[in-house]
């Protein structure tokens, strides 16, 4: 990742320290689709661990070796965001609570106030170009005003600013946690940062996502981005190219949570013992709102390319694989992936090995989501700007790294913090 002076900076660039000083002040996280499963549960969590209600069991920026980095406290963590949907939070953890009971309704009788209260900072979204699965969800009448794209930017900003003085805090992180985009052809093609501004005076939202417009604006607002989801629109190159001409930290694509993350674990275990992967089949059951997008052809193609992009990259060969993904209402956010792996080993013996995975996706998901926020609001406050690749061991496809080996990708990691004057073990 690049170094770059900080938006408000004057005169040369100063140095950053090799660790920053410890924060003191809030710090702002705005979601895009805050009130979908992961984004409900992260504010559930953070609030929580906040109030010392429940241990920070899955956080890893939380283990003593990382107290070094001087990173946002939870508690010094402030929510908001753009979402679809008409309801809260409180409501929408009410809902996890009955179906998933990931969510212990006691817990969130000791927050409901604190979730009405930040449930006021929630702005409606865009779904623009969206497809058809996402907008078949949209319960919110503003989100499907059409007032140009200048103008959707312009109300996005405007929120972010909103939030920024409600909460009176400087640095604001977004994290998109939307549902999954179908593909958009040609969107690589868009040649430059001046090509996109074009597009944009045109109102052209045919070669557009939603995705798009917040990322570009955040980048305007000078926040730090996160893409938690496959929508390949929210980082493509020319909004890479944007992020890192304002000189801000961003990362993607595909928070990596389960099955993949078992794989990019386990595959590199064939590697060592020089064992040969002949296939690996994969099958995934989930529900919830993201099974129920994913159950449509155009939004599971997205899924399913960055699912499978994993194998053949760690273990250097092609391999014969599948990634079934079938939308299972009854699960709700509770998902079960099984994987078969038929290989062949000394003396050409084939040999097989099965596991299934089961688990909530947003509790896998929302300690993730709130380690990037805390490492990303660190770059930020470092002026460090362009790809996090040091976050790369959190996604299915990180932007600008080519190695899969989740191994790999955590000494790489950790050699970041080293840089910083901190080895974390």
């Amino acid at each position: 990742m690049r170094r770059i002076p900080s938006l408000s900076a004057r005169g040369p660039p100063r140095a950053p320290p090799l660790v920053s000083n410890a924060v003191n002040e809030p710090v702002g996280v705005w979601m895009i689709g805050a009130l979908g499963g992961i984004g409900t549960t992260l504010v559930v969590g953070a609030r929580a661990i906040a109030g010392g209600h429940v241990s920070d069991t899955g956080l890893v920026t939380n283990r003593p070796e990382f107290a070094p980095l001087d990173l946002v406290p939870v508690g010094g963590l402030v929510f908001g965001g753009h979402e679809v949907r008409l309801s809260n939070f409180w409501e929408s953890a009410r809902d996890i609570a009955r179906q998933s009971r990931s969510l212990d309704i006691e817990l969130l009788l000791k927050l409901k106030n604190d979730l009405l209260d930040i449930s006021e900072a929630l702005k409606p979204g865009t779904c623009i170009n969206s497809g058809p699965a996402i907008e078949s969800i949209v319960t919110n009448p503003v989100t499907r005003q059409d007032d140009g794209l200048r103008s959707i930017i312009q109300r996005v900003q405007s929120d972010i600013r909103a939030f920024r003085a409600r909460e009176s805090v400087e640095r604001v992180v977004v994290v998109n946690l939307a549902s999954t985009e179908p593909d958009l052809p040609g969107i690589d093609a868009i040649p430059s940062p001046d090509a996109f501004e074009a597009l944009l005076d045109a109102g052209d939202a045919s070669r557009i996502r939603p995705s798009m417009l917040y990322s570009y604006a955040a980048f305007q607002e000078g926040c730090g981005y996160i893409n938690f989801t496959p929508s390949t629109a929210a980082l493509a190159p020319v909004m890479r190219t944007i992020g890192s001409a304002r000189g801000m930290p961003f990362m993607g694509n595909d928070g990596k949570t389960g099955e993949t993350l078992v794989k990019s674990a386990l595959a590199p275990m064939f590697k060592y013992r020089n064992l040969k992967v002949l296939s690996w089949q994969g099958y995934n059951m989930l529900g919830d709102r993201d099974g129920e997008i994913l159950a449509h052809p155009e939004n599971l193609a997205t899924k399913v390319r960055s699912k499978d992009s994993v194998l053949a990259s760690i273990l250097g060969y092609p391999v014969h694989t599948h990634v079934g993904i079938d939308y299972v209402p009854s699960l709700h956010d509770l998902k079960t992936a099984w994987d078969f792996i038929h290989f062949e080993g000394f003396l050409e013996h084939r040999m097989t090995m099965q596991f299934t995975w089961q688990g909530c996706d947003s509790i896998l998901a929302a300690p993730l989501v709130l380690d990037m926020v805390r490492l990303t609001e660190l770059a930020m406050r470092r002026g460090e700007g362009g790809p996090m690749r040091h976050l790369a061991p959190y996604f299915k496809s990180p932007v600008d790294v080519a190695e899969q080996d989740l191994h790999a990708q955590f000494h790489a990691m950790m050699d970041y913090f080293a840089r910083l004057g901190v080895t974390p073990t």
